[in-house]
């Protein structure tokens, strides 16, 4: 990892070349800016598109994201679900992913640097795919969950329990010492291109690596998103903003605490409305 700095921010060196980098990859920050723009219309467009839910035993609503439609297959399902899975992603994970890409650049920027557009996009891919194989992992999960709690009403009537709770461990692991070295873990990842060489199997390990830390430190966050409902689009744009801010505030831990604090007391809120509901 880069070396010589202190705490989860980075360099000064690091930020002079940062800043450089904003004049220097106008056209990249302008291309980061408008897939982020994109991604984030076809994501509202695929919320309004999609049907509000199913009401469920115990007063909550099923999200449709994992429900097969009328003659549609399982494959079918599957690929609307990626689909619908990695626009998202690239919605919600934009504005922490380009600051690092941008710090790649600078990174590989010399007078022996041919293709770095490519190099970047490499490693944005190498990035994406990770979280697209999170979405492989998830999907047959969440089919099986809301099968059997289609199937059996009591286990339908107790996800709101078990959805408060997941919310209280979510937030709790926020505020653990092991979040805080995730989450310096993921920042210096970010920060330690200029260990790179220029090559496109360097690129894909890059993106590789970037995604692999980013998605163990947001664990808590994809949590929160997967009982919150996939298409719930406050909690996106709740989570986006509490990654971006994590990646990039000079104190990034208080940042993480801070969100743990509201994912608790989302989680206990919950709770005392299954009490009241009952």
């Amino acid at each position: 990892m880069a070396g010589g700095h202190s705490g989860c921010g980075g360099t000064m060196s690091t930020s002079n070349n940062f800043c450089a980098g904003l004049k220097r990859d106008w056209a990249f920050l302008s291309a980061s800016a408008l897939l982020f723009l994109a991604s984030a219309a076809a994501t509202i467009y695929g919320d309004i598109s999609m049907s509000s839910g199913m009401a469920m035993p115990g007063g909550w609503t099923m999200s449709m994201a994992w429900m097969t439609m009328q003659d549609q297959s399982w494959l079918a399902s599957a690929f609307s679900f990626m689909e619908m899975w990695i626009v998202m992603m690239a919605a919600m994970m934009l504005p922490a992913l380009a600051p690092a890409l941008l710090r790649y650049r600078t990174s590989l920027r010399g007078p022996e640097t041919v293709h770095l557009n490519m190099r970047t996009a490499q490693a944005g891919v190498g990035y994406i795919f990770v979280w697209s194989f999170l979405g492989v992992l998830v999907y047959p999960v969440g089919v099986l969950i809301t099968r059997a709690e289609m199937k059996w009403p009591e286990l339908a009537r107790s996800v709101p329990s078990i959805t408060g709770s997941v919310l209280l461990f979510a937030g709790a692991l926020q505020l653990t010492p092991w979040k805080a070295r995730q989450l310096c873990r993921c920042r210096d990842e970010a920060n330690c291109a200029h260990m790179l060489s220029p090559g496109a199997r360097s690129a894909w390990r890059h993106g590789l690596w970037l995604g692999v830390h980013c998605m163990v430190c947001c664990i808590g966050f994809t949590m929160v998103l997967l009982v919150a409902g996939v298409m719930n689009l406050g909690a996106m744009a709740l989570i986006t903003a509490a990654i971006t801010m994590e990646r990039l505030a000079p104190l990034p831990t208080l940042v993480a605490r801070a969100a743990g604090a509201v994912i608790i007391t989302a989680g206990i809120l919950v709770i005392a409305q299954v009490a009241v509901y009952k």
